[in-house]
């Protein structure tokens, strides 16, 4: 835990602070292995798209527990690779996992890339899994990233599509909400903040990086080997659905939630379908 101290972070993130410091930050570090597999699938699209060579210093932005920032220390071979998150349980993760799969060249920094003070034009890429979609002000956030970036740096971005492209988002909040939920305004701070390509276009040209290219994948996302597994992951996730619902409600939106998860069990466990845009851009020389 931080304590008390925010001076660090933008005030406009500290909902975000609060949310990863606590409850939602420890759930996704007891549950490390799981969260990492959970979009495993999209991993070698992303690393190959940063194209990360030997000596490369790699930031990588949301880093979570830190499966990301490891496989791009070990791309980075003599370089090094910085995980920067808000989260200290997950970071605390993260690091042990790194020194556990000898990867000593990945270190984890806790801070918010929307104002840290990365030193000027130091990294050769930036990379981020589904971790820069949630700050409170993206404009400031990747002109604040770009000014690390060397000139020519390389820039990967896995992002979510719009939630009409996310089966796991509209059939599990549907399930537990008994409707379907309006998506959230792209200019808050959700999943999908960066599901408009022309939005994202504006976001890094306006940060001074070249005009980005937007490449759509689609993978299922795993959720776990068994309904009662998958179960507990979604509540600890989307639990908030269940808050305002009385004895009877909470047990139908749970009936709900069951019957969908169990209507995706396949050999390879429960998974759902997903979108994701890699987005890819550059810095000028």
């Amino acid at each position: 835990m931080i304590g008390t101290d925010t001076t660090w972070i933008d005030p406009a993130n500290e909902d975000q602070l609060k949310a990863w410091e606590t409850r939602e930050g420890v759930f996704w570090a007891e549950r490390a292995a799981l969260f990492e597999h959970s979009l495993h699938r999209y991993d070698d699209w992303l690393l190959r798209a940063a194209g990360i060579r030997d000596g490369d210093r790699v930031l990588d932005i949301g880093c979570g527990t830190g499966s990301t920032t490891r496989a791009a220390a070990w791309l980075a071979g003599s370089g090094t690779a910085l995980g920067v998150d808000l989260s200290s349980p997950m970071l605390s993760v993260a690091t042990r996992s790194a020194r556990d799969t000898g990867a000593r060249n990945a270190r984890f920094l806790q801070a918010d890339a929307q104002v840290y003070r990365f030193e000027p034009e130091t990294y050769d890429v930036l990379v981020s899994r589904t971790g820069c979609m949630f700050f409170a002000d993206q404009y400031a956030a990747f002109a604040n990233l770009a000014a690390a970036l060397k000139p020519g740096g390389r820039v990967a971005l896995l992002v979510w599509q719009h939630p009409s492209q996310n089966p796991w988002f509209t059939e599990l909040t549907t399930a537990l909400a008994g409707r379907e939920l309006p998506a959230p305004p792209p200019e808050a701070p959700s999943p999908f903040a960066l599901a408009d390509p022309s939005r994202v276009a504006d976001i890094l040209t306006s940060a001074g990086f070249d005009t980005p290219e937007c490449e759509s994948f689609k993978e299922p996302t795993y959720w776990g080997p068994d309904v009662a597994t998958a179960e507990h992951f979604v509540i600890g996730i989307l639990g908030w659905l269940l808050n305002d619902l009385d004895e009877v409600g909470r047990a139908q939106a749970l009936n709900r939630l069951c019957a969908t998860l169990a209507a995706h069990l396949g050999p390879e466990g429960v998974t759902f379908p997903s979108a994701a845009w890699l987005v890819t851009a550059h810095k000028p020389t």
